[in-house]
């Protein structure tokens, strides 16, 4: 009778101990469930991501998400990428740092090769002509920035010995520039001048026209016209910028009136005179103080043919700040430097210009004063050495002292017309060329960006290296683990 009552009291307690565990069981994986969940919801609401890479080639720059949070209006970016290309991943690694800066920036992905309804309905609304790029729009407002606008090449590298090109990634500035585009109330208006054989925006001439650089321009969401004084008879109020590219013959002294007064008037003017002219804007430009020479600028150090001028000798200037790994290519320039009287512009005024020189020649090149010599030599005393300018900045502020909000004057002058023509243009002169434009109209957000670089590494093995890194691997890694369980196995025996 004892034994029974003992046998059911074991019983008893064995199904309560079954029972506590399952409870601890069951509590156990509730409370496993409700931290895990707690942890996902508080890492979905507050997480931090790092760019833990060398290049940091998806960092993002403070100028970049002050503007991503100053945002009021939705971005759409529709990424027109084939899987594929070789900057899917790096395109698409940035773009979803822009949209974890903000929640208004959102992302569609399209591949041109899958996607072929879709592809073909959001192309005939943005007018994408080719794939592999990305449309930032919002608004009504769209840009487009083509895979060749995000990658540029360095050729310096290879020119110095043969050594592969280094790529810069101009991702996040064209980004940023594309994006501050399309939040703008109003397109900004940029004017080329016309009537006196400028460059001709509509033209696709491959050594003469101006159609690429115009698309560009467009491109960032700024507009862009034909302005002959000779049948305006003015300067329209629309006018954001100024720009003489290239004129082929002198400009009439009324219209070089109206230019001047422009300028007094705060104005934005980009000069871009060539080599053997005369324009007449030499002494207008003088008294803004930027020297034009009647020369040309060789440098036998930065030529291929000697025709051309390979810039990487750059200035401190906001204009120039973004152009870290890229060459731009002048042909034939003329000098255009600080004019040796500037310290007596506007004499008397506290807002006299301030010239700042953007790029030069190395100290090899000079400029060489007679341009009917070829081959071109350096003649000591009569050309002068370099480092020698062929592009400046020029900006007049308002008159200190005086509370009034007046936009500074701003010049920038270049020494060709030739390297942003449509078959001239390189990556380097287009990022040369859009900066300083960007600087003319105050567009910040495609300045002060510096592109990052890509890291090459090599790592040069002999032929007795590889074989004992193929023994490692292939025998090494796997016969130590092998090991290690036999060690672990032996021991539990």
């Amino acid at each position: 009778m004892n034994t029974n009552k003992e046998s059911r009291r074991n019983m008893r307690s064995a199904r309560w101990k079954r029972f506590s565990t399952g409870v601890n069981v069951s509590v156990s994986l509730v409370l496993a469930v409700a931290v895990i969940g707690m942890i996902n919801y508080l890492s979905s609401r507050y997480h931090v991501r790092a760019d833990w890479s060398r290049a940091q080639l998806y960092h993002l720059s403070d100028k970049t998400v002050t503007l991503l949070e100053n945002l009021t209006n939705r971005v759409d970016a529709v990424m027109f990428f084939q899987r594929g290309h070789p900057l899917f991943h790096d395109v698409d690694n940035l773009l979803r740092e822009y949209r974890y800066a903000s929640h208004l920036v959102r992302v569609e992905y399209v591949d041109p090769d899958r996607n072929l309804a879709r592809t073909e309905q959001l192309a005939r609304r943005f007018d994408v002509q080719e794939p592999n790029g990305v449309v930032f729009h919002s608004g009504g407002r769209h840009v487009y920035v083509k895979a060749a606008d995000i990658v540029e090449f360095d050729h310096r590298a290879a020119r110095r010995g043969g050594e592969q090109p280094s790529r810069v990634f101009w991702g996040e500035p064209v980004f940023s520039s594309a994006i501050h585009g399309v939040i703008q109330d109003r397109k900004p208006v940029v004017y080329f001048l016309g009537g006196h054989g400028e460059r001709d925006i509509n033209s696709f001439d491959r050594y003469a026209g101006y159609s690429g650089i115009a698309r560009r321009i467009r491109r960032e969401n700024i507009e862009v016209r034909t302005l002959v004084l000779g049948e305006a008879g003015t300067i329209p109020d629309s006018c954001d910028v100024l720009v003489v590219a290239g004129p082929a013959g002198r400009i009439p002294q009324p219209e070089l009136d109206l230019i001047s007064d422009y300028l007094e008037a705060s104005g934005r003017l980009m000069v871009m005179l060539d080599a053997y002219t005369r324009t007449g804007l030499e002494p207008l430009l003088a008294d803004w103080g930027a020297e034009i020479g009647d020369d040309i600028v060789v440098d036998s150090t930065r030529t291929l043919t000697g025709r051309e001028l390979f810039i990487t000798e750059f200035g401190h200037h906001p204009i120039t700040r973004p152009l870290r790994g890229v060459t731009p290519v002048f042909y034939t320039p003329r000098s255009v430097e600080p004019a040796s009287r500037v310290s007596d512009v506007g004499a008397g005024q506290a807002d006299r210009p301030y010239v700042t020189v953007l790029a030069t020649s190395s100290e090899a090149g000079w400029s060489q004063r007679d341009l009917e010599q070829s081959p071109v030599r350096y003649d000591p005393g009569v050309d002068r050495p370099g480092p020698i300018s062929v592009a400046v900045a020029v900006e007049r502020g308002p008159v200190p002292g005086i509370d009034v909000q007046i936009q500074p004057t701003r010049v920038v002058v270049f020494g060709d017309s030739g390297f942003v023509s449509n078959g001239a243009m390189t990556g380097g002169d287009v990022n040369f060329f859009m900066s300083a434009l960007n600087w003319l109209l105050e567009r910040e957000e495609g300045l002060s960006i510096t592109p990052s670089a890509y890291e090459q590494m090599e790592l040069v093995l002999s032929r007795r290296q590889l074989r004992r890194l193929f023994w490692i691997v292939t025998a090494g890694l796997p016969g130590t683990i092998i090991l290690l369980g036999l060690m672990v196995w032996s021991r539990r025996r």
